[in-house]
């Protein structure tokens, strides 16, 4: 219950709530890091009302308790707005800490020497109504926050999966909010098969650390665009960057570190954004392929790097019965380990070895088995050839086409 000293005191307190609000919003709140930049209008209209409010919506809550339960309606409003003027939030915050001092100088100045009991009274329901407004705002403001920059990020989404899967038309790029003049470097970012699945919480997680690392690509100007892919596929996503006159130095293992795990990172130029559907389709296989050849992630493949291997993987009429040379031994992940790994090594048999961990003797053995059981002699060049192409074809093909 509130005394009626208290009540009596707060009656004559809002009288000087019109001159406590013109103080605050014109003097007091100056003091403010960034309060002076902002417009006229909004220190002396807005903030000068949203004070005017908030020291009547207290003080009548003394009067005639409780306060209305939209009283804060105002407050919420007001800090959705400044979160899409872009006002930092320490800023309101002070304004409004600010304001609590300035009505309790009311408080005090208005007080009676025989009245220091309603003064303290009416101090602990300040407080405790700072801590609600504050809480208010806060929560408003940041929930602002988070759906514009969701917005944002939606847009960007939207545009960069358009760009890459050739959905923008000339008309859409030059209406774009980003430059999308050339050259683009785009990119394809496939996890290493080591990465630790750790849940939709965890994908989550090494999504936005690729986000922001993107955003900080060295020597890159521009954007930074992400298209994101679900959890469990071959990628992690698709990008494409703009400002980077070549491969910066150390992109393989800056993504990897905000990614939180060892990236194979394929990329290509496009001259404009006509160029980036088709460079996207290249790094998407230079990725695939270098997953399936066994090249080393974390670092930098181009499509120069795997001609051989592109030319070998692509589909065509015989395609299907290449890959089939290597079903004999489908069911044996040590032959097709061995076999990988020794392709890579350029059939050096004791670096094969010393890769799997095992004797050469028992590289010999295995090669033997996989030539008894599929034909594919590794001392021939043709042989070699076929074995190449047939793992290519084998571990390049999508889902969809089976195997």
């Amino acid at each position: 219950m509130v005394s009626e000293a208290a009540r009596a005191l707060a009656v004559r307190c809002e009288g000087r709530a019109n001159s406590l609000a013109r103080k605050l919003s014109r003097e007091v709140f100056d003091s403010v890091p960034g309060y002076a930049q902002l417009p006229a209008e909004v220190k002396d209209l807005e903030i000068a009302a949203t004070v005017r409010h908030g020291v009547r919506l207290f003080l009548r809550g003394v009067v005639h308790p409780p306060a209305a339960p939209d009283g804060y309606r105002l407050f919420r409003e007001r800090a959705a707005r400044r979160a899409e003027e872009g006002v930092p939030l320490h800023l309101l915050l002070r304004s409004y800490a600010l304001g609590v001092h300035g009505l309790w100088q009311v408080i005090r100045e208005e007080a009676r020497p025989q009245e220091s009991g309603a003064v303290a009274e009416l101090v602990d329901l300040l407080l405790r109504a700072q801590t609600e407004v504050v809480g208010v705002v806060t929560e408003r403001y940041l929930e602002e926050r988070e759906a514009l920059a969701a917005e944002r990020a939606s847009d960007g989404t939207r545009l960069v999966h358009r760009l890459l899967d050739g959905g923008l038309g000339p008309e859409d790029v030059r209406h774009a909010d980003v430059d999308l003049a050339g050259p683009l470097l785009v990119l394809a970012l496939g996890a290493d098969h080591s990465a630790p699945a750790d849940g939709p919480v965890g994908h989550r997680r090494r999504l936005r650390g690729l986000r922001t690392a993107l955003g900080r690509v060295p020597g890159a100007g521009g954007f930074a665009l992400l298209a994101e892919e679900p959890e469990g596929g071959d990628l992690a996503g698709r990008a494409v960057v703009s400002g980077c006159a070549d491969v910066p130095p150390g992109l393989a293992a800056h993504l990897s570190e905000g990614y939180g795990a060892t990236l194979y990172v394929a990329a290509a130029y496009a001259r404009d954004p006509a160029g980036v559907p088709e460079a996207a389709r290249t790094v998407v296989e230079v990725v695939r392929i270098a997953r399936a050849g066994g090249l080393p992630a974390g670092r930098v493949h181009r499509l120069e790097d795997v001609l051989l291997e592109f030319h070998l993987s692509r589909p065509g009429p015989g395609s299907d019965s290449i890959a089939a040379l290597l079903d004999p031994v489908g069911h044996r992940p040590e032959l097709l380990a061995t076999l990988r790994s020794h392709l890579e090594l350029r059939l050096d048999r004791r670096a094969t070895a010393a890769a799997l961990g095992v004797h050469p003797n028992t590289v010999d053995k295995r090669l033997a088995r996989l030539t008894a059981l599929t034909g594919l002699d590794l001392s021939s060049p043709r042989g070699t050839a076929l074995a190449l192409a047939a793992q290519l074809l084998r571990e390049t093909r999508r889902p969809a086409e089976g195997g």
